[in-house]
C-alpha cells in the first residue's frame, strides 16, 4: 500500500500502473479541505496531455493502479 497523507497531496507526483490515452504521469493540482481538514476534492492532471480528473485520493493507496513519484 503506497503511502499518502492528505497534507501532502498538493503537487506530488505519481505514476498510473495501467496505462490509458496515452497518459501514464499525473500531478495533483488541486486539493480541498472541508472544516475538519478532510479531503473534499482532488484533482490530478496527466502531464502530457495536460487533461485533468477528480479522483478520490484514496485510490492513490492502491499500488495496482498508482505508484508514487515519476517512473
Amino acid at each position: 500500500m503506497n503511502k499518502v497523507s492528505p497534507k501532502s497531496l498538493l503537487h506530488s507526483k505519481w505514476t498510473k500502473v495501467n496505462i490509458e490515452n496515452k497518459e501514464k504521469h499525473f500531478v495533483i493540482t488541486e486539493v480541498e479541505f472541508d472544516e475538519d481538514q478532510r479531503v473534499t476534492k482532488c484533482v490530478i492532471e496527466a502531464a502530457m496531455t495536460h487533461n485533468e480528473y477528480e479522483i478520490n485520493w484514496r485510490e492513490l493507496k492502491e499500488p495496482k493502479q498508482w505508484k508514487v513519484g515519476w517512473q
